[in-house]
């Protein structure tokens, strides 16, 4: 009966072993993976406002100079387009930085299913850091990644949002609530010709909407 006992004990002494071994495992790979996604995703965002930097002053520096070469003011004058940063196969459109929580990610040109898996995308309004209502996606991921953690947003927290032309908007949360996933009047909402943004994603049950209101500071 003792031996019974004993090797019983030896068998669950094993299974929670193989368990925890399991779990950690599991545990490291999602940390490992939400960082290298993380450091991906910041290293796009900075290259991007570095070539949007770099681009912008080109442009000034070409429409200068053929201001001053040029007397016939009918004259065309031709400017450098800002080149393309891709993230993922997609053409980067702005960036949003979310310091309470971390989030720094590239905004990207797509809506469709797949860019919505793998990046934040803008999803209706006027554009980035137009007058206007402006509504950016993201997923809730379990890890924190993307909108995983804007349930820890509050009202006052600040949100950057840099556009393709190289201005860096900075928005105040006034306002969060969860709401049924078929509501969409957050997005089209009255706000008087002022520049503001709706984050949008899912609740941990994918049941509803958990939304947040920002201006302009």
């Amino acid at each position: 009966m003792m031996n019974k006992g004993r090797k019983f004990f030896s068998i669950l002494l094993i299974i929670i072993v193989i368990v925890t071994i399991v779990l950690l495992g599991y545990l490291a790979y999602n940390y490992i993976s939400n960082y290298i996604i993380a450091q991906e995703a910041a290293s796009t965002v900075d290259e991007f406002e570095n070539i949007i930097t770099v681009d912008i002053g080109e442009e000034q520096e070409n429409v200068t100079e053929q201001l001053q070469n040029t007397n016939n003011t009918n004259t065309a004058l031709s400017t450098s387009k800002t080149r393309k940063v891709k993230y993922k196969g997609y053409n980067v459109i702005g960036t949003i930085q979310i310091p309470k929580t971390k989030v720094k990610y590239p905004i990207v040109d797509s809506t469709s299913p797949n860019a919505m898996e793998v990046a934040i995308v803008m999803l209706y309004g006027p554009g980035l850091n137009q007058e206007g209502n402006t509504v950016i996606v993201g997923h809730n991921y379990r890890n924190g990644g993307f909108f995983g953690n804007n349930k820890k947003l509050e009202n006052g927290d600040k949100i950057y949002i840099t556009d393709i032309q190289g201005n860096k908007v900075e928005y105040t949360i006034y306002n969060k609530y969860i709401t049924s996933d078929s509501d969409f009047s957050y997005a089209t909402r009255l706000i008087n010709g002022k520049r503001e943004i709706s984050l949008s994603t899912c609740t941990n049950d994918s049941s509803k909407r958990l939304v947040i209101w920002a201006k302009e500071s």
